[in-house]
């Protein structure tokens, strides 16, 4: 049975249309209006192999971070619910990545309780049009409607678009790894016998 989703959110900042599929083959299709982001987006689809599609608008007028936020949320509520019952998945995934001279890790649990460390510090305050502010705005946002317990550091580097870059593909690695299926696991795993 095919892992998949589609969301849709409308408000009177943002009108977001988003389809995720869990066990795809990295084929992402993204416009939300902010050129870095939906580069950061493609590569996580890619990197995690998840087939994406990110429709967005929103006030860019004022700024990127209503944009931002909403897509976080848009896209943690798809994970969740592509993600089902949660049987037999890994549950938990870590990666790091390498960008040049950066280097970043991404530990997760898809445990139902929401919880984000986010311990990264930027050259820059903006990287083409997005205030890099917004990173942990993002992923907040992911993880408190994913359910999913996120920890995220940038262990150094000096270019901004790299620690970032490095960032979105070790997230799309460890939510692969977490999410993947082990016909070893019964049910799911954890001793209380529910992953929420």
């Amino acid at each position: 049975m095919a892992r998949k989703s589609e969301i849709s959110r409308k408000t009177n900042e943002t009108d977001i249309n988003l389809s995720f599929c869990v066990d795809g083959s990295g084929n992402a299709n993204v416009n939300t209006g902010i050129g870095f982001f939906n580069h950061m987006l493609d590569l996580f689809a890619k990197h995690g192999l998840f087939d994406m599609e990110v429709q967005s608008k929103g006030d860019l007028d004022v700024d990127a971070h209503h944009t931002v936020e909403d897509v976080g949320i848009v896209l943690g509520q798809a994970i969740k619910e592509a993600l089902g019952d949660k049987k037999s998945i890994k549950r938990y995934g870590t990666s790091f990545v390498p960008m040049d001279e950066a280097l970043a890790m991404v530990a997760l649990d898809l445990s139902g309780r929401p919880f984000l460390v986010f311990d990264a510090r930027f050259e820059n305050s903006r990287v083409g049009d997005m205030d890099t502010e917004l990173m942990e705005e993002f992923f907040r946002a992911v993880a408190y409607n994913a359910g999913m317990n996120l920890h995220i550091k940038v262990l150094y580097g000096k270019n901004t678009h790299h620690m970032i870059e490095a960032v979105f593909k070790a997230f799309g690695r460890a939510l692969d790894e977490a999410a993947r299926i082990d016909d070893r696991i019964d049910g799911v795993m954890s001793t209380k016998g529910v992953l929420y």
